[in-house]
């Protein structure tokens, strides 16, 4: 259901001009410039995690960039929505083979795999990718941290600062 609710979702979303302005408020102008880069159905996307986390109190301000701006690594090779489709339904199926064909230790620039395999390697790869982006954009070496690991479940203890915010990016990411 909640796959399905994402599909739906990305179909025609977009975000409102009020939803935009929010990100400038948020967002410095190199980090705008990335935020745009993103489909906009990825940038809807965005705005719902930051919305989610600002809707639960206060925010740490590194947590809101890192809400924009966790997905902006997919810019580097943007997917169709039927790649989003076969991503989706073979993580669901076999997801140790997804994982296994998203490995690679290219730059996000490099393509050096067959085109079918290059949604996997997306999927694996943009949070290290969109952590680089971000920090060429100038956000915080935190930041930087809770991108590159929103996709990364088990490196969580909970011991500190970082690991906590990483923890409600992860849930509102994955609430949408």
């Amino acid at each position: 259901m909640y796959r399905a609710r994402q599909f739906w979702y990305a179909l025609g979303a977009a975000p409102t001009p009020t939803g935009l302005e929010q990100v400038r408020s948020i967002l410095n102008p190199a980090q705008m410039a990335l935020f745009c880069r993103m489909q906009a159905s990825e940038q809807a996307h965005a705005l719902r995690v930051m919305e989610q986390l600002r809707g639960q109190g206060p925010v740490y301000p590194d947590l809101l960039v890192a809400a924009l701006l966790h997905d902006v690594g997919k810019t580097c090779h943007p997917l169709h929505v039927w790649e989003r489709v076969i991503i989706v339904l073979v993580k669901a199926l076999f997801p140790a083979r997804a994982r296994q064909l998203g490995q690679t230790n290219y730059p996000a620039g490099a393509v050096s795999y067959p085109a079918w395999r290059w949604p996997f390697v997306v999927a694996e790869q943009h949070p290290e990718w969109g952590a680089d982006l971000a920090l060429e954009a100038g956000v915080s070496n935190l930041t930087a941290a809770l991108i590159r690991r929103h996709q990364n479940y088990s490196s969580v203890k909970m011991v500190n600062l970082e690991d906590q915010l990483l923890l409600q990016l992860q849930a509102a990411d994955n609430d949408h």
